[in-house]
């Protein structure tokens, strides 16, 4: 079975974590005492129906206030697909909780509340869905039990979410009428709802094509460590750990080792004590090569006619993630797959407004939860791509080196 990563956003109240709650209950993916922990406190709360929203809403705060504050990852599977689930946060001061919940999402799952049809948040995560290039959309109209199920409220919200999706970059759009209180159109198709002929939400999850979404082109295999036994039977194995980025990588194909710029053969691909005929993204695995090539951490291998771009000029979307503000000169360091560098900011561009898409070019900070378009230089080369093209090389982390702490996220928009 594949896995599906998908994120789910949308307006505080409007039903993300009930939700999950719905497809962890219906999926059978709950245990009994779990269960019976939830109902306890429902009906303590004086709720005549089961609040599934406490299935995720971990932290105590969360269940006080009746929010999402962190990011609360869950696990189920179905017989035909396995799943992780990142719930992330509505509220706006938690957008960088957003950001690191949808950036790896294969799919990105927004609900809006059919009352009030898209707020101002649910444009937001729309917008920065749009800018972690997640390349499936589902925008779920939940809580249609609301308005008695009313097909015209329905088209409407799909009218005006359609309008603005075509200013983005969402190249896969479903959407779905449900109630995830009452579970209508959440795994089985809906009988109040006659009028909707597409998909439940379960249905469209479980196959929904995304096969085709990894990066098969360009060879990327970034190193991450080096694998030398020191057992006499191991004595000679020499091979180099990591994750494949992307492309497809075979015993035989000649490749490259950056920065160096020295190239071998591929002799061989390890996984445990698998041999593999291919590897390919997402896979973590071993390289062998035919030469003794000088091969370390934060070195990448690829093609010899198809190579990352080289570059110590990086621009990119910064999302900002910290309370002291973004700066020109700011210093700081930078993770770009398994390398670490030092580097310097050299111009805040300008500031995105992710609810009207409009640029401050006055902007010459960027203060916490902000996103804006940054320039800087560092220390050493990168091996980059641009985001659009590899979401792996094509990003990056900026980390304070006082604390250690991660300060910002960016996206690649060139590879100079």
């Amino acid at each position: 079975m594949d896995l599906l990563r998908f994120a789910t956003a949308g307006s505080v109240d409007d039903g993300k974590s009930t939700l999950i709650g719905r497809l962890l209950l219906d999926s059978k993916s709950i245990f009994e005492d779990q269960l019976a922990s939830v109902e306890a406190t429902s009906a303590s709360k004086g709720y005549d129906y089961t609040d599934l929203a406490l299935l995720t809403d971990g932290l105590r705060s969360e269940r006080e206030q009746g929010i999402t504050i962190d990011v609360a990852y869950r696990y189920f599977a179905t017989p035909k697909r396995k799943f992780i689930i990142a719930d992330t946060p509505g509220h706006v001061q938690y957008t960088r909780n957003m950001v690191t919940g949808a950036s790896t999402a294969d799919l990105g799952l927004v609900l809006v509340d059919a009352r009030h049809g898209l707020t101002e948040q649910s444009r937001r995560h729309a917008v920065l869905l749009s800018l972690l290039r997640v390349p499936h959309l589902v925008l779920a109209v939940n809580k249609m039990d609301l308005v008695d199920y009313d097909q015209a409220v329905f088209e409407r919200i799909v009218a005006e979410f359609t309008a603005f999706a075509s200013k983005l970059n969402i190249p896969d759009l479903l959407v779905v009428p449900i109630s995830a209180l009452k579970g209508d159109n959440v795994v089985a198709r809906s009988e109040a709802m006659g009028w909707y002929e597409g998909p439940s939400l379960m249905h469209h999850l479980e196959h929904v094509h995304i096969a085709s979404d990894r990066e098969l082109r360009d060879v990327r295999f970034p190193v991450q460590c080096v694998i030398r036994p020191k057992s006499d039977e191991h004595h000679d194995y020499r091979g180099y750990a990591g994750q494949v980025a992307g492309g497809v990588l075979k015993p035989g194909d000649e490749v490259m080792v950056l920065p160096s710029g020295m190239t071998s053969t591929v002799a061989g691909i390890d996984l445990f004590d698998e041999q593999l005929a291919e590897a390919y993204a997402p896979m973590s695995v071993v390289v062998r090569l035919t030469d003794d090539v000088d091969v370390s951490r934060g070195d990448m291998i690829c093609r010899t006619k198809n190579m990352p771009t080289q570059t110590q000029d990086v621009d990119a979307m910064v999302c900002w993630m910290t309370t002291a503000p973004l700066r020109a000169g700011q210093k700081l360091a930078i993770k770009h797959t398994t390398r670490t560098a030092r580097t310097i900011v050299k111009d805040v561009q300008y500031r995105l407004d992710v609810n009207t898409l409009h640029r401050d070019l006055g902007a010459d900070q960027l203060g916490l939860n902000e996103i804006g378009r940054v320039q800087l230089r560092v220390t050493q080369p990168l091996l980059v791509d641009a985001y659009e093209r590899n979401r792996t090389t094509g990003s990056f982390i900026l980390i304070d080196e006082a604390t250690g702490g991660t300060v910002g996220a960016g996206m690649i928009n060139t590879g100079s």
